[in-house]
């Protein structure tokens, strides 16, 4: 086990309970539009119903910059003040005390900044855990080889954080084996079990992923070997030529130009200030608004398939000419004896870095035992776990003396269980999603679906110019009114899906919709359709407005999730520490926040 630093100090239970009872006062009165179906837009009057402003109002202010919303006199200021004393209780400064509908949208944008995860502080600072974790040993940094040689950018940033801690908590404890659930496509599990010379066995509930990331890594292992291969050939072939050639100054410097022009490279994307009460919502932000949303309906891996679509198979991650890129600088001669002496220590080497792709559908109550028969103490991760295998991962964590500590980053909040939606429906169901902790458990809390599928929108990438499909939302919306006035439907099981994308106008888009919901479209002429087009898009400033304050509101429905996993592992006796901790960039990968939890040490 490592010589470590104290781990940092985290909020305790009474603390976290106490901002939990603050963010519940908020969403009592702000759930309400979160939980509105946009398909549902025009046909229940939802703008009616919950907004006392016109649209013009609300987007302008969330255009405002920070320092003209701070510079404006009004309510906005004393929530914060009164969040300090005895709390934010005064709401009827943003919602009206009578109707409560939404009269500030000042007041609502800065409350809803404050009860995000980061001004909460709830939050641990990654570098300061890995210190501690650490202590006096140096960074270990495993194989020199970078993840983005091996998989996309997106899953190169997640994986190349994660694994990192993940290392950084085996050698805390001196645990070889880890645990990876959900493993999907074995991007996580591999590069631990290469890279840092840890046992992982991936568990996944589909059989294709578990056959696919077999063959997977099987070629990933080949082509690693040939990858160091190389590697080392190139640096010493290199050195052996500059030697016997002894290289100009000229070319000395150009090599020393072109390090720096690598080296250097600028990032894509600058962190958001936690300062500012809101992203600075521009008209190109606002108008370039497509794809977000409409996706959350599509799959319910949506999150973790998303960063795969573009993505290359294991096997295409090198470059075509990786294994020959310097052959015109190292003889044949020279690569052929030195893959002579590589064989011999790869025969030699240690096999104890392995990766086992396993399938099983995981519950709460699963027996590991039954699944890994050589199971000893260890690690259970989880990269974007889906649904309630995140809560399931905590759960089985503190019940399963084997598992010391948990790292896990869920995803599809929308998939989440949560026992109190249905009060009045019978389930044999007892373990659910959400929610975990007693406090929130005694006050029978409950989202709904709509406001867990709007904790998944990503206000960080809308602040850079991803957004909403406003303009798709805006078909489907009056779409619904065509199918409640011509049809008479006001509910339908069916799915339009992805109708938008392969449609030329919005007449195209409602003659193929009404053909896959298996409705008559030759009763309406094109006459009738466009006069509902052209009777709702006056409207449509509406439909944008609303969607950007469940955008502003996204991330306290995630803070509320993330701090219910929290306050539940801190209601566990055997858990020395645990917390929340920033892994990623947000704008790159919006689910970025880690539960960290780490058993007491016999």
């Amino acid at each position: 086990m490592a010589t470590s630093c104290p781990l940092p100090v985290t909020q305790d239970l009474s603390t976290l309970r106490a901002k939990l009872q603050g963010l519940l006062r908020f969403l009592r009165e702000a759930l309400s539009i979160s939980n509105a179906h946009t398909v549902d837009f025009y046909t229940e009057s939802v703008w009616e119903q919950l907004i006392d402003l016109p649209p013009e109002t609300v987007l302008a202010v969330l255009r405002r910059s920070t320092e003209e919303a701070e510079a404006r006199p009004g309510a906005a200021r004393p929530l914060v003040e009164a969040e300090r004393g005895s709390g934010i209780t005064d709401f009827p400064q943003i919602f009206c005390g009578t109707s409560r509908k939404l009269v500030s949208v000042e007041a609502f944008a800065l409350a809803a900044k404050y009860y995000c995860i980061q001004n909460l502080g709830i939050c641990t600072p990654f570098e300061q855990l890995l210190i501690s974790l650490r202590g006096n040993q140096k960074q270990k940094t495993g194989k020199n080889v970078k993840p983005d040689e091996f998989m996309n950018l997106k899953k190169s940033h997640e994986v190349q954080a994660m694994s990192e801690l993940i290392s950084s908590i085996a050698d805390y404890y001196g645990i070889k084996q880890v645990i990876d659930l959900g493993s999907g496509k074995g991007y996580l599990s591999s590069f631990l079990s290469l890279k840092y010379g840890l046992k992982v066995y991936g568990i996944d509930s589909s059989n294709t992923n578990t056959h696919g990331a077999q063959e997977r890594n099987r070629k990933l292992k080949k082509h690693w070997k040939v990858y160091h291969t190389q590697s080392k050939l190139d640096v010493s072939g290199l050195a052996l030529k500059m030697t016997k050639e002894k290289k100009t100054q000229d070319e000395i410097k150009y090599k020393g130009d072109t390090e720096r022009v690598c080296n250097n490279s600028p990032t894509d994307q600058e962190m958001m200030s936690t300062s500012d009460f809101l992203p600075d919502f521009s008209g190109s932000v606002i108008s370039n608004i497509r794809k977000q949303m409409e996706n959350l309906h599509v799959c319910s891996h949506r999150e973790e398939n998303l960063c795969f679509e573009n993505a290359f198979s294991l096997i295409d991650l090198l470059p075509i000419d990786a294994i020959e890129s310097t052959s015109s600088q190292i003889p044949k001669r020279k690569i052929s004896e030195a893959n002579k002496e590589r064989r011999k220590t790869t025969s030699t080497s240690s096999e104890s870095n392995i990766y086992s792709p396993l399938t099983s559908f995981i519950t709460a109550d699963s027996e590991l035992h039954d699944i890994i028969k050589d199971l000893e103490d260890c690690l259970m991760v989880g990269l974007h776990t889906c649904g309630d295998l995140a809560s399931n991962t905590l759960r089985i964590f503190t019940s399963k003396s084997e598992i010391k500590g948990v790292c896990s980053v869920g995803c599809c909040y929308h998939l989440l269980s949560e026992e109190f939606e249905k009060p009045h429906q019978e389930c044999i169901q007892e373990k659910w999603g959400f929610p975990m902790c007693h406090y929130l458990k005694e006050e029978r809390w409950c989202c709904g679906r709509n406001a867990r599928m709007s904790a998944c929108l990503a206000l960080e990438r809308v602040a850079v110019g991803q957004g909403l499909p406003t303009e798709s939302l805006f078909y489907r919306a009056v779409l619904q009114d065509i199918i409640k006035d011509c049809y008479g439907i006001t509910k339908c099981d069916r799915h339009v899906g992805k109708i938008y994308s392969k449609s030329s106008s919005f007449l195209d888009y409602v003659r193929k919709s009404l053909k896959k919901l298996g409705l008559d479209e030759s009763k309406l002429p094109e006459k009738i359709i466009m006069d509902y087009y052209e009777k709702y898009k006056p409207r449509m400033n509406e439909l944008e407005a609303f969607n950007m304050l469940k955008v502003v509101l996204a991330p306290c429905i995630e803070t509320l999730i993330l701090l219910d996993r929290l306050c539940y592992l801190k209601e566990q006796e055997d858990i020395a520490w645990s917390a929340l901790v920033k892994l990623f960039d947000p704008v790159k990968s919006p689910r970025c926040y880690a539960i960290i939890a780490l058993k007491k040490q016999q």
